[in-house]
């Protein structure tokens, strides 16, 4: 092997270790036993864990109470279940769209907290995901799939589409804690929305909400969203802007992420710098900024690590595959091209980008060279949003599988110096 390749080899085995250690810090098990120490819950506890992290926080939380739950529902992604929870039922359900498995399992949380009375505790695990996941719609099933999707393809960020799904919804913007009433609800968040305003993460069932029907109003018109007079007056109504019954705990966040991304770096030998914890713009212009910083710290005599977290958005101009972190690192490739030392990756905390089966995405200065070898450019498959197919011809893909936990995404530039 020659030292460019060399070079390159080790940059990937950096990316993952990073990747894999940054994820291993934000696992909920110890932060759900964190929020739980101390607690002695009165009456009888039913638990409720919706998103993506559900099952792991559900098993989490049923070994560390001090005694069994009386009943408990767990709503998570398709293939995000690893085993039975004593005392609880598993749902899979439809993400990010959500499907009749979420609606299904979402009637069984609501059915399950009625029986729960005065005296007696809902503990209620949130964690990214929970919006698609936890759903009882007010307008037809149909209807909210297509809405959903349309926000998803307009560029609209998180809290533009809670602020729209949560008054679509039977159980979204405070509506689940009013249904657990005269029960009091314990919520325990693992934040994947910038700065955890708690209201939009999973379109806060449980948190008074702070938008307004005008600010879901002027979403609709500035997407040209197209709405049903069933929607419209559902956008209309007012959601709960206070609750009693409610106690919120945030136990991980985007922020973790950074800074676990930031010591495993410099554990490899680079000098971390983080550039921002709120990372929010169109993926391939985040992957953009990133080849140009790398590209003005070429000649640095140290090894470097620009770190971005948070959560960018996918703009759809094509009708190909991948998700915003592949669409991310693909952004990079004609950046860094050539630069032999340099690499971007970008991966979901929770396992998975978009409708694949991969968590991220990897570039370094040789992607755009081995499109190339096959008549192919990186340009090309941006603009037909197509970056798994090329991430997967470069041996870019990053797969880890469902991770159990969920607290945004997190993007790396290296520049290593032997």
């Amino acid at each position: 092997m020659n030292i460019h390749n060399n070079t390159s080899a080790k940059l990937r085995a950096d990316a993952d270790e990073i990747i894999r250690q940054s994820i291993h810090a934000v696992l909920p098990d110890a932060a759900v036993a964190r929020a739980l120490t101390g607690m002695n819950f009165p009456g009888k506890i039913y638990l409720v864990a919706i998103g993506k992290a559900a099952w792991q926080m559900a098993r989490a939380a049923v070994d560390h109470l001090p005694r069994p739950i009386e009943s408990g529902i767990v709503i998570t992604k398709y293939g995000h279940t690893d085993g039975d929870i004593p005392r609880c039922r598993l749902y899979e359900a439809g993400h990010p769209v959500p499907d009749q498995n979420s609606f299904t399992a979402t009637q069984a949380a609501v059915d399950l907290v009625r029986q729960a009375g005065e005296g007696d505790t809902v503990l209620f695990l949130v964690s990214g995901g929970g919006s698609a996941l936890f759903e009882q719609p007010l307008v037809s099933g149909e209807e909210l799939q297509d809405i959903t999707g349309q926000l998803l393809g307009s560029g609209a960020d998180i809290v533009e589409m809670n602020t729209i799904r949560k008054r679509l919804s039977g159980v979204k913007g405070g509506r689940f804690a009013l249904a657990c009433a005269p029960a009091q609800v314990y919520t325990i968040v693992l934040s994947d929305i910038l700065g955890d305003p708690l209201d939009m993460i999973a379109s806060g069932p449980a948190v008074p909400d702070s938008s307004t029907c005008e600010d879901a109003l002027r979403i609709v018109e500035k997407y040209r969203l197209r709405v049903s007079p069933a929607a419209i007056d559902c956008l209309h109504r007012e959601t709960p802007k206070s609750l009693d019954n409610v106690q919120t705990v945030i136990t991980g966040s985007v922020r973790e992420l950074c800074r676990a991304a930031e010591q495993a770096a410099a554990a490899l030998g680079y000098t971390p710098i983080l550039l921002t914890d709120r990372l929010c713009c169109q993926a391939r212009e985040a992957g953009s900024m990133l080849a140009s910083i790398l590209k003005t710290h070429a000649q640095d005599n140290h090894s470097l690590a620009f770190i971005a977290g948070g959560e960018t958005v996918v703009r759809l101009t094509g009708s190909g595959k991948g998700g915003r972190n592949q669409e991310l690192a693909l952004g990079a490739a004609e950046g860094i091209a050539g630069i032999e030392n340099a690499a971007v990756f970008s991966v979901g905390s929770d396992g998975t980008d978009g409708p694949t089966d991969a968590a991220g995405g990897y570039a370094d200065g040789y992607t755009c060279r081995k499109l190339a070898e096959s008549g192919l450019s990186a340009y090309e498959f941006l603009e037909n949003n197509d970056a798994f197919h090329a991430l997967q011809k470069t041996g870019g893909l990053i797969i880890t599988g469902p991770t159990g936990t969920n607290v945004n995404d997190v993007a790396v530039g290296l520049l290593r110096v032997e």
